[in-house]
């Protein structure tokens, strides 16, 4: 009987012996899944052998930021539309645990860009047409924009006292569409750290951030042309760093033979006008987001002083004439496609 065992045995255990040896030889790889979310394709890789660890994480990212979107949209309804009704009171109010942090971070924001970065005018924005998932125009007219900038909505007019918010300006309308994305991207990472996940590259429509280096290498990423011609620039990932894009391209309609993108100049009320895309390095995501959009509005001629404030040396600027304008630290970190015209620009 006992012969019989070890006769029946022997295969199995030369068959679990070489399993737990090919296990223990797997080599890492890169794990790639897409979703969508923030109304955008995002892209996760994770550098590891660890496949248990890749679907943690995934389904981890995914939870993570689905619920973000749903509880930050300016115009669907969730805390964030909440917030926004109970702001046009003036009255006092208990502010939601969900978007507390991000206001105050945005009133942070707000103040070092001095205004440039002013998600108060979510009225405006709404009034362009750029509060729904396809825009389509017609522009509004100017009494319309001249009405709600004469009202002066702005994150200074929002009081916060512990838990406790309340608005000073009824017109303040909250939408933080130039800023939660890298929040939320941020915040999606550090969970992706918790779990163990060393190595990864999180992107959301082109804007993102990344920790760690597949093996041996660098993450590489590509700067898309903002005419839509392939890619203008490549950068090369170094430890954890985020890097974001504005650019003209990414959401606009047209109307009558004019196009009308949506990074609005909060100065004018228009689509700011001067710049083609703004793309920043920097290790913290959501000053990353901001600081895109604040030096696009800011233009070809004001966004060095901009940057400074913001503390971000990494930039690049791509005017309406074509020309890119880089600070010096941005010029190393770049290799153009081809030979397109180049200013280099120190921070004051």
């Amino acid at each position: 009987m006992i012969h019989r065992f070890e006769r029946r045995t022997g295969p199995l255990m030369v068959v679990l012996c070489l399993t737990l040896l090919l296990s223990a030889c797997e080599r890492p790889e890169i794990h790639r899944d897409r979703f969508i979310a923030f109304g955008t394709l995002v892209e996760l890789n994770i550098y590891t052998s660890d496949r248990e660890l890749v679907a943690r994480a995934t389904e981890s990212v995914r939870s993570d930021l689905e619920y973000m979107h749903q509880t930050w949209h300016a115009w669907e309804p969730g805390p964030m539309s909440r917030t926004n009704e109970l702001l046009s009171t003036g009255l006092p109010f208990s502010a939601d645990p969900s978007v507390l942090p991000l206001i105050l971070e945005a009133q942070r924001f707000y103040k070092t860009s001095e205004g440039l970065f002013n998600p108060a005018l979510g009225a405006l924005f709404a009034l362009w047409g750029f509060q729904t998932d396809d825009p389509q125009g017609p522009p509004p007219t100017p009494e319309q924009i001249r009405a709600i900038l004469e009202q002066a909505p702005s994150m200074a007019d929002i009081e916060i006292d512990g838990i406790r918010m309340r608005s000073h300006n009824p017109a303040v309308q909250l939408d933080l569409g130039a800023y939660a994305k890298g929040y939320g991207i941020q915040q999606a990472m550090a969970h992706l750290r918790d779990l163990g996940v060393e190595h990864a590259i999180l992107n959301a429509g082109g804007d993102l951030l990344a920790i760690g280096r597949p093996g041996n290498r660098s993450w590489r990423i590509g700067v898309r042309a903002p005419d839509g011609q392939g890619v203008l620039a490549a950068i090369r990932i170094q430890g954890e760093e985020a890097v974001f894009t504005s650019g003209d391209y990414e959401r606009y309609y047209r109307h009558e033979g004019e196009r009308y993108h949506h990074i609005l100049d909060p100065r004018t009320g228009y689509p700011a006008r001067g710049t083609r895309a703004v793309t920043v390095i920097h290790h913290h995501a959501a000053t990353a987001d901001v600081a895109s959009t604040a030096l696009f509005i800011a233009g070809p001629e004001h966004w060095p002083a901009v940057a400074a404030r913001l503390g971000i040396d990494k930039v690049m600027l791509v005017d309406e004439a074509g020309v890119i304008h880089l600070t010096p630290a941005m010029e190393k970190r770049v290799t153009f496609e081809g030979t397109p015209t180049r200013r280099i620009t120190s921070l004051p």
